[in-house]
């Protein structure tokens, strides 16, 4: 139990060998939030400050689960389409650690790949920031809840996206790309990793039955099915967003670049493709009650379960 059974031995060498790092530790917890928190918390003190954007799910979606578990506050940087520039990375961290002991020391960079917004940090901005990070002696935290879409998008390595990029942990994210519930928190730091095993277990994150974890990232790395299932998202989002170009009822906000769209569309529109079949997210506003020509921003995620004669069913309905 607790993770020494085999398959988390053979999980171990899997993740190793898939990012080129054989010394790297390799820890399997339940869901993203804890993987994210846990990670931050063993790469910061409670007295410091973690740099995130303005739309990070750290900050907007986590129910303040990292300021929990790290006891450290969080410092927004702005963004343009979910992605921060090294500029505005510079100006927030010169910003901090600059009032003695009156106020928080400079703590981890986190950025997240694919980003809130459903758009991609290409290597050389991923390299910017973490070597602006490093300037400062900071370290940087991946979330990759999104992991396999960004990088099949990308089309690099593992390696390239993490480690060689200068990325010191990763939140290898699997449930949002078809397991029931598992991430791996990839360490390349050797010094972070006895932490990390501490905090998982004192914040009730190790699993007794950990086989359960084990088995399915085993079976998510096996013969790339991982990859597999995100190239397949990736296109079904393809074929998606090509079909509401040609819809002038619907505006998508962000360019998309894996698997997310984010779209304006009036409420009446909304409502009809929802009383037809649609299911989908709206996030600004209740579709059923209000002005039938509000713009609402609706969401759209095709996962490692849709199919192309799912898209365009929901384009057919689209069209009317």
């Amino acid at each position: 139990g607790y993770g020494a059974d085999p398959i988390m031995q053979e999980v171990r060498a899997q993740v190793r060998e898939v990012f080129e790092a054989p010394e790297a530790a390799v820890f399997l917890i339940i869901n993203g939030t804890a993987a994210n928190s846990v990670l931050l918390a063993s790469m910061s003190q409670p007295w410091q400050t973690i740099f995130c954007t303005d739309c990070a799910h750290i900050h907007e979606d986590a129910c303040n689960a990292p300021e929990f578990y790290t006891q450290a506050k969080l410092t927004l940087v702005p963004t343009t389409d979910g992605k921060m520039a090294e500029d505005d990375l510079r100006g927030k961290i010169l910003g901090e650690e600059n009032r003695g002991v009156h106020g928080p020391q400079r703590g981890p960079l986190s950025i997240t790949q694919v980003t809130e917004k459903g758009t991609i940090y290409r290597l050389d901005e991923i390299r910017a920031l973490t070597g602006t990070a490093k300037e400062f002696g900071m370290k940087t935290h991946l979330d990759g809840a999104r992991f396999a879409n960004a990088l099949t998008a990308l089309d690099c390595s593992p390696a390239e996206m993490t480690w060689k990029a200068g990325i010191d942990t990763v939140s290898f994210g699997g449930t949002k790309n078809g397991a029931l519930g598992v991430e791996a928190c990839v360490i390349f730091d050797p010094q972070i990793a006895w932490e990390f095993e501490l905090r998982r277990k004192r914040g009730g994150h190790l699993l007794s039955k950990h086989r359960y974890l084990s088995a399915q990232m085993q079976a998510y790395l096996a013969d790339g099915l991982w990859l597999e299932m995100a190239r397949s998202a990736n296109a079904c989002c393809v074929q998606l967003a090509e079909g509401l170009r040609e819809h002038n009822a619907a505006e998508m906000l962000y360019e998309p670049q894996a698997n997310m769209i984010f779209f304006n569309m009036s409420r009446r529109e909304h409502k009809r493709m929802l009383d037809g079949g649609a299911v989908y997210y709206v996030m600004s506003g209740d579709p059923e009650v209000g002005d039938p020509d509000e713009q609402l921003i609706g969401r759209l995620v095709c996962d490692w379960s849709m199919t192309k004669e799912g898209v365009s069913q929901f384009l057919d309905l689209l069209r009317g």
